[in-house]
């Protein structure tokens, strides 16, 4: 049976993007649980004794039913340079808690600090984060990423990134790319386009 992770963040009480990751949650239940409710989200954090300062991953792993919820405080890994990977993974709608395939891809980022994926000549995402790049005007992210993360949909609703494939060839036209996450916020990680091997 599968199971699905959702890191979802808390920064002095607040909780972070939580309809859209009741969206991912639902969609996980509808298509590998239909028969069951799905977990509330906002029901299940305010009943948990959540930390109340401080930035914290909540992280919630599921399969039919709840399986863990833990909180831990969180420290951003610094990443300055990437390594440009070749994978065959399929795009997902949902974090699953099996990240094989992603280790694997991470493990092959030699003396850089992350991978930046790449399926069929298109750039996708990092090993823990998807990717927006700069152009002089505006910031652009992979039409199809390998994960839809939720920080993306709020980006993406809030016209703040457009959507376009990005081919490897394509890297000279940018100035620099953003690392986000559910945990890290658009602008928080910025690399400049240099950085990326090849």
């Amino acid at each position: 049976m599968c199971r699905f992770i959702e890191s979802i963040k808390l920064a002095e009480g607040r909780f972070y993007r939580l309809e859209l990751h009741q969206v991912r949650v639902d969609k996980a239940f509808a298509d590998f649980y239909p028969a069951v409710k799905p977990i509330h989200l906002a029901e299940l954090l305010m009943k948990s004794d959540f930390p109340e300062t401080g930035i914290h991953k909540c992280r919630i792993v599921f399969d039919a039913e709840m399986q863990l919820l833990e909180y831990i405080p969180y420290v951003r890994r610094e990443v300055k340079s990437l390594k440009l990977v070749e994978t065959e993974m399929e795009t997902f709608f949902y974090k699953k808690e099996d990240r094989t395939e992603l280790n694997e891809a991470f493990a092959r980022r030699g003396d850089c600090d992350d991978v930046l994926l790449v399926k069929n000549g298109l750039l996708t995402d990092t090993s823990y984060s998807n990717i927006a790049l700069f152009d002089g005007q505006h910031w652009i992210t992979p039409k199809v990423p390998l994960l839809f993360g939720v920080n993306r949909a709020h980006l993406i609703a809030e016209n703040r990134l457009i959507q376009k494939d990005i081919k490897v060839s394509d890297l000279c036209h940018f100035q620099r790319i953003s690392l986000f996450n559910a945990m890290i916020e658009f602008g928080e990680l910025e690399i400049q386009i240099d950085a990326i091997k090849h």
